[in-house]
């Protein structure tokens, strides 16, 4: 919805986004893991569409890499 919401009042390109979020209940119940997130991303347009620049987004934001 973030992302659709971007594409549709700014009308860009392409739209990236990447949110990441901590379940309490990984941490507090249950598991009991520390430092465990989801990640999640929609990608629309010439992000999509493009391997180059998508590539180039993730890398930007360096996913997977613990540095967001």
């Amino acid at each position: 919805q973030i992302a659709q919401c971007i594409q549709d009042v700014l009308q860009p390109l392409g739209v990236g986004v990447v949110v990441e979020g901590a379940h309490e209940c990984m941490t507090t119940r249950g598991i009991h893991k520390r430092g465990v997130s989801m990640v999640t991303s929609k990608m629309l347009g010439s992000f999509r569409e493009d391997a180059r620049t998508r590539a180039e987004f993730l890398r930007f934001i360096e996913v997977g890499n613990g540095k967001r």
